[in-house]
C-alpha cells in the first residue's frame, strides 16, 4: 500500500512571486503535497501583525502553468495567510508549515520582527509543526540553490521526529556556495540588537519624514549562538518557543508586595 504524502503548507513574507518561496515550493514538491498561501506583496518586518480593521482577500492564482498544486495570493500578512489557509482553504490540518525562504537574516533578535517567522509561529500556535527558512542575502537575485539540500534534510527530520508543543524552528543559511557550507548546527539565539537611527528629511511640500536606519550589534561572545554558527559557515537551527513567560522570574516576582 502506497504511503500517503504529507500535506505541506508553504508561505512567506516576501510575496508569492519571490524567488525564495519559489525555491521552497520546488523542494517541498519532492517531499509532499503542496498548497501555497502567501502574501500578494512584500510583508517584511510585519512581525505577528494580523488584519482586523480591513477586508482580507484571498484568491487562487497560477504562477506556472506546469504546477499541479494549488496556490493562493492573500492581501494580508504572513500570519493572516496561515490563518486563512487552515480555516478556509485546506480540508485538513497540514502535516507541516514551511515559511520562506526569506531574503535576509532572521537570526538573533531579527526573529522578533520577522514576518517569515511569525507565519511559522502562527502555524505552531495552531498545532502544526513549522519551520522558518532564511538566507543571509537581501538581494532579489539571491542564489537559493545552495540551500536546497539542507532544507530537505531539516524538513524530512521534522516530519519524521515531530516538534514539541509550542516549539518551531528558525533556520538561517549563510551566503555561501553549497560546497563551502560546513554543515548544520543546533544553536541558541544570540544576544544582539539593532542600534537604530532615524534619517530625518523634508519632502518638497515641507513635511518632515523619516527613514529608519541602523547597525546590528552582537554583544554575545558565546560559541553556541546562531550568529557564531553563521559566521563560521554553518546553517543555524534555533528551536523557538512562543510562550513568552519568563518562568525563572515567577517565584521572585511573587515575593513582591504587590497587594499591599
Amino acid at each position: 500500500m502506497e504511503k500517503k504524502k504529507p500535506l505541506i503548507l508553504v508561505t512567506n513574507d516576501d510575496g508569492i512571486t519571490a524567488p525564495g518561496i519559489r525555491t521552497l515550493v520546488e523542494v517541498m514538491k519532492e517531499i509532499g503535497d503542496v498548497v501555497v498561501v502567501a502574501p500578494d506583496s512584500p510583508q517584511s518586518g510585519m512581525g505577528h501583525a494580523i488584519t482586523i480593521s480591513d477586508t482580507l482577500f484571498c484568491e487562487q492564482v497560477t504562477i506556472k502553468e506546469t504546477y499541479k498544486h494549488k496556490e493562493y495570493s492573500c492581501s494580508g500578512t504572513p500570519a493572516d495567510c496561515v490563518k486563512i489557509a487552515t480555516q478556509e482553504i485546506l480540508h485538513r490540518k497540514p502535516d507541516l508549515c514551511v515559511s520562506g525562504i526569506n531574503h535576509g537574516s532572521n537570526s538573533s533578535i531579527n526573529v522578533i520582527y520577522s514576518g517569515t517567522m511569525s507565519a511559522a509561529v502562527e502555524a505552531g500556535i495552531e498545532g502544526i509543526p513549522a519551520i522558518g527558512f532564511s538566507l543571509l542575502d537581501y538581494s532579489l537575485n539571491a542564489d537559493f540553490e545552495p540551500t536546497r539540500k539542507f532544507v530537505k534534510t531539516i524538513t524530512r527530520n521534522v516530519l519524521k521526529n515531530g516538534l514539541p508543543k509550542g516549539v518551531v524552528l528558525n533556520v538561517n543559511f549563510p551566503k555561501l556556495k553549497e560546497s563551502e557550507i560546513k554543515g548544520i548546527k543546533v544553536c541558541r539565539q544570540a544576544n544582539a540588537h539593532w542600534e537604530e537611527e532615524f534619517d530625518k528629511r523634508t519632502n518638497p511640500q515641507g513635511r518632515e519624514y523619516y527613514w529608519l536606519t541602523g547597525k546590528f550589534i552582537n554583544m554575545d561572545e558565546g560559541e553556541d549562538t546562531d550568529e557564531k554558527a553563521l559566521e563560521e559557515g554553518y546553517v543555524s537551527v534555533v528551536p523557538v518557543q512562543f510562550d513568552l513567560t519568563a518562568h525563572q522570574f515567577i517565584k521572585d516576582l511573587s515575593s513582591w508586595s504587590l497587594n499591599d
